[in-house]
């Protein structure tokens, strides 16, 4: 299953059933999960911790160093969790001391060609973040999201579970759980309706969050009164205090509605 001219650290540890092919180079602390498949002339670096049925393909280099001047070689990880996908030439940096000391890629998340994702940054599961993203540092993306191509996200950067980015967007702001984000700048154009019916959410849920965002993004309130209001007239459920909670410890301010200064 580990083709000879692939070249792979002694002292790496290979869990059974893991395919490598021909030219992957596999440093020294690197763990690799039961079923993964690791495509040709794709580099593993120290700290990689790669889980069960990955599918890594050609190109791709998991867990280089930091692009980061703080850093100044401490040990630190990238993590990915069961039968993610990583598409070629994608490239996952580990983490810093400074931070988290690691960077997270979930379980079945799909990162398709050339996303960058950079040091410090949590990936939920079950995420898709399409062709040429490219993540800064310290940013956190929540179970189901997804980023539309081409896309640049800021450092610090918080995207809430199942919203949706539409592709070329700059994301400089939090986007709220359960939104769909697009325009210049970029800014609330609905909830994300059909991957919450996909995915169970009941139709009740679905327009109690409809609700829940017109007060927030089209009520012209300001935003502590805005979640007073949801405080006061919603009853409490998972989804309405997720969304009051994701605005209350946004660190730099949530995306606006469309057309607000």
């Amino acid at each position: 299953m580990i083709q000879p001219l692939a070249y792979i650290h002694p002292q790496a540890k290979i869990a059974d059933n893991v395919v490598i092919e021909p030219f992957v180079t596999i440093h020294k602390d690197v763990e690799v999960g039961e079923g993964t498949w690791i495509g040709s002339n794709s580099v593993i670096m120290d700290g990689a911790r790669i889980g069960k049925n990955c599918r890594i393909f050609p190109g791709a280099v998991v867990s280089a160093p930091p692009q980061d001047l703080k850093y100044k070689g401490e040990p630190s990880t990238v993590t990915i969790g069961d039968n993610t996908v990583i598409r070629e030439c994608v490239t996952l940096n580990r983490g810093t001391a400074l931070d988290k000391n690691t960077t997270t890629i979930g379980s079945n998340c799909l990162l398709m060609a050339y996303v960058h994702v950079a040091h410090d940054c949590v990936i939920g599961d079950n995420v898709i973040i399409a062709n040429a993203v490219q993540l800064a540092g310290h940013i956190n993306v929540y179970d189901y999201a997804f980023i539309g191509g081409t896309s640049a996200v800021h450092q610090f950067v918080e995207i809430g579970a199942h919203s949706m980015i539409s592709g070329g967007s700059l994301v400089r702001k939090d986007v709220p759980p359960f939104t769909k984000a697009g325009r210049e700048p970029l800014s609330y154009i609905g909830i994300n309706s059909v991957g919450l019916r996909r995915r169970g959410f009941s139709a009740t849920t679905i327009n109690e969050i409809q609700e829940i965002y017109r007060i927030i993004f089209l009520k012209k309130y300001n935003m502590t009164k805005a979640l007073d209001i949801i405080e006061a007239e919603f009853n409490p459920t998972v989804e309405r205090d997720e969304i009051i909670n994701f605005v209350q410890n946004s660190q730099r301010g949530i995306m606006k509605g469309f057309g607000s200064s």
